[in-house]
């Protein structure tokens, strides 16, 4: 009755997707979820709550309307805490739904419980063993704890707790400068909180292109915005109504509310992996081959569990195609090369392909375009001050890399992917007729730009 093609272990993102692709294909599936409630980090703890949140907090703030037509659309009074998470509660609860009904649909027989292996092909969920051909680990993570804070005390917060916050806080410290934290700490500020990033490093979300970090730096100051850079917490002191910060260097800091946002580790601990021939490695990722198979040929690993990059749109594909490789059903066979990244600060943050510095790494010839979008005509209308850049290849004007820091960054950079991801060039943009006004058009004005520098150098 327990016998499967294919069990996944993980109810989130990426184990959903895969279980549902193996079903779409008539094959047995098992999906083991050891919470009462699919969805994972995704929907209950992360990505689908703290995008949540930071939609109500601009809207409950009135920020997206400031100054715009005369009228100040703020709150005239503080948002209470069940304001805020209102919204939260019908988006989760609406996502639940939508997953259980997509695994009903396609037949995916879901067992709730922790499961762990107790040999290869077998995996222990309470009371019932379930066996399968194969094993995909979809497990996901949780927010790394490190020492010296004291996580038990109501005043001291890691990312998966933050979004049921007891209350909105005057004054909160975000200890550590990633995406997280600088996620939640634009969220807070735009709400009124007084927000300090503390980070060891010179600059936050050192990845980026430093151009496009200057820029969303600035209006991360402009929320009010404090920033500790290469400073570290050297105690974590909570009393019964605020948080002392001792740093290494520096004065004190003292808050209502301390955020900590140190990195993730992996699911992988309670899973008995030493009894499937699987040895995890630094918190507890898993490493996996080009088709996601780890050093066990039939038990496949995707997400947060195989480390980076950690998206949870990089997972979904990861799960499809570590499925079609197990069944080799000839269809989607490996996940696209490029990717976008989408940060949810205030404004977004987005970029695919190439940053300024890895072309000069690589000593490739390159010339930017950029499209400031204060100069742009729904941009005008809409109280937009960011930016589109793109970067070219000299010889051929072949486009290599995005950026765009701007309120619908995340969608504006599927233009740049999808073009990339052709190969296409600046010819593409200046032969494109794009409706105006939209934010859009901006593709157009920054591959001018480029062409302008080329010619002017």
């Amino acid at each position: 009755m327990n016998d499967f093609d294919l069990v996944v272990i993980g109810g989130g993102a990426a184990g959903e997707k895969g279980a549902v692709q193996a079903a779409f294909f008539g094959k047995k599936v098992a999906l083991i979820e050891k919470e009462p409630v699919l969805g994972g980090a995704m929907v209950n703890t992360g990505t689908l709550p703290s995008k949540t949140l930071r939609e109500t907090a601009l809207y409950l703030s009135g920020f997206r309307q400031r100054g715009l037509h005369g009228v100040n659309m703020a709150l005239g009074r503080a948002a209470q805490v069940d304001e805020f998470l209102y919204r939260l509660d019908r988006v989760v609860a609406s996502e639940h739904e939508r997953m259980n009904a997509n695994l009903k649909k396609h037949g995916v027989t879901v067992f709730h419980g922790a499961a762990s292996f107790v040999d290869p092909h077998t995996l222990q969920v309470g009371e019932q063993r379930v066996s399968g051909r194969h094993i995909l680990i979809a497990t996901g993570s949780r927010p790394h704890r490190p020492s010296g804070f004291p996580f038990e005390h109501p005043h001291v917060y890691d990312s998966d707790e933050i979004v049921r916050v007891h209350s909105l806080p005057s004054t909160m410290a975000v200890v550590g400068g990633g995406v997280i934290g600088c996620e939640y700490a634009c969220l807070f500020a735009a709400l009124g909180t007084k927000v300090t990033v503390i980070d060891s490093k010179p600059t936050v979300l050192g990845f980026l292109d430093t151009e496009v970090v200057g820029w969303l730096l600035e209006r991360m100051r402009g929320l009010g915005i404090e920033f500790r850079l290469e400073a570290q917490v050297a105690q974590c002191e909570p009393s019964t109504g605020n948080v002392r910060l001792c740093l290494d260097r520096g004065e004190p800091l003292e808050v209502d509310l301390a955020l900590i946002c140190a990195g993730r580790s992996a699911n992988t601990d309670a899973l008995g992996l030493a009894h499937a021939g699987i040895t995890p490695g630094k918190r507890g990722v898993i490493e996996v081959d080009a088709r996601f198979r780890t050093q066990v040929p039939h038990i496949a690993a995707v997400g947060d569990v195989i480390g980076f990059p950690s998206l949870a749109s990089t997972s979904m594909e990861q799960a499809r195609v570590a499925v079609v490789d197990f069944f080799d059903l000839k269809y989607k066979t490996r996940v696209a090369p490029l990717f976008p990244y989408g940060i949810y600060t205030i404004p977004e943050v987005s970029m695919c392909g190439e940053t300024e510095e890895s072309l000069q790494k690589s000593g490739v010839a390159y010339v930017k375009g950029v499209a400031n979008l204060g100069e742009n005509a729904r941009g005008l209308m809409i109280g937009e001050t960011g930016h589109l850049k793109l970067l070219y290849r000299r010889e051929d004007m072949k486009l290599l890399g995005v950026h765009c820091v701007a309120e619908g960054a995340t969608e504006l950079i599927h233009i740049g992917l999808t073009a990339m991801l052709a190969g296409a060039g600046a010819d593409l943009f200046i032969e494109a007729c794009f409706n105006y006004p939209t934010l859009s058009e901006a593709y157009k004005y920054a591959t001018y730009d480029a062409l302008g520098r080329r010619s002017r150098s």
